[in-house]
């Protein structure tokens, strides 16, 4: 199992609702021994052997550090494969031979926002969303359920900490494009010439200093009657239609 295409997923509901899922590939199954033998552990457990799921039970300490969230899974944690996702050093190798739209998350803590963005860029046709492990919504239950399901479908490409990942990028030959409302270039009227980074900041503090310091450009969308901002996951749509419909 190539573990870059694996997501874990958590929390005895969602788990059966995977594994009733035909679309989706289950690959592992992870019980706590500490499971008490009630009804919806059993549908679980059942639902897993007719997939041919492999059931594995651990200690509590052991599936808490499987499904990073010991708080909130219930005993229960699942793998599933998303054919989709790909690792940060795919990406970047990647670049040398295609010109790419990447969407990255910055600092976007909302799981709603985080789930719906997900969902608008898989539907405009972006070809990967770079998620960094600190700073963003941890990609569990709630994103899911704002995506509708789309994160099993979506590019995900995972990176530690987005800075250093755009500053990779940004030497494999793409350009840095954040979303600043204080900017002078219009989103409408930027076409860039080789693969492109847009960069979402979060729903607060906007972009950060840090990845705003990077930019290659920045870009801004004009707005009227007064209105300062738009949600985030509004402007991933934008981003993610208006350069897809240019293209066609």
């Amino acid at each position: 199992m190539d573990l870059s295409q694996t997501l874990t997923i958590y929390g005895r509901k969602p788990v059966l609702e995977a594994l009733s899922d035909a679309s989706l590939t289950p690959r592992k199954l992870h019980l706590a021994h500490s499971n008490k033998p009630v009804e919806i552990v059993r549908q679980i457990q059942s639902a897993a052997k007719i997939r041919g799921v492999d059931i594995q039970t651990h200690d509590r300490g052991s599936l808490s550090r499987i499904s990073r969230n010991g708080k909130q899974d219930q005993g229960v944690a699942l793998d599933i494969t998303c054919e989709k996702f790909s690792s940060f050093d795919e990406l970047k190798d990647s670049l040398s031979t295609s010109s790419l739209r990447i969407l990255a998350l910055d600092g976007i803590t909302n799981p709603q926002n985080v789930g719906m963005i997900i969902r608008s860029a898989v539907a405009g046709g972006i070809d990967a969303i770079l998620y960094p492990k600190k700073g963003v919504a941890t990609l569990g239950p709630l994103v899911i359920k704002a995506s509708a399901g789309i994160v099993f479908k979506a590019p995900i490409i995972p990176c530690d900490s987005l800075a250093p990942a755009l500053q990779q990028l940004q030497i494999g030959g793409a350009a840095i494009a954040t979303l600043e409302g204080n900017s002078a270039t219009s989103l409408f009227t930027y076409r860039p010439a080789k693969s492109v980074v847009y960069v979402l900041g979060g729903e607060s503090d906007g972009v950060s200093s840090q990845v705003s310091n990077l930019a290659d450009i920045k870009l801004h969308i004009p707005m009227g009657s007064g209105v300062e901002s738009l949600n985030v996951a509004v402007a991933a749509s934008l981003v993610a239609y208006t350069d897809h419909l240019a293209t066609q």
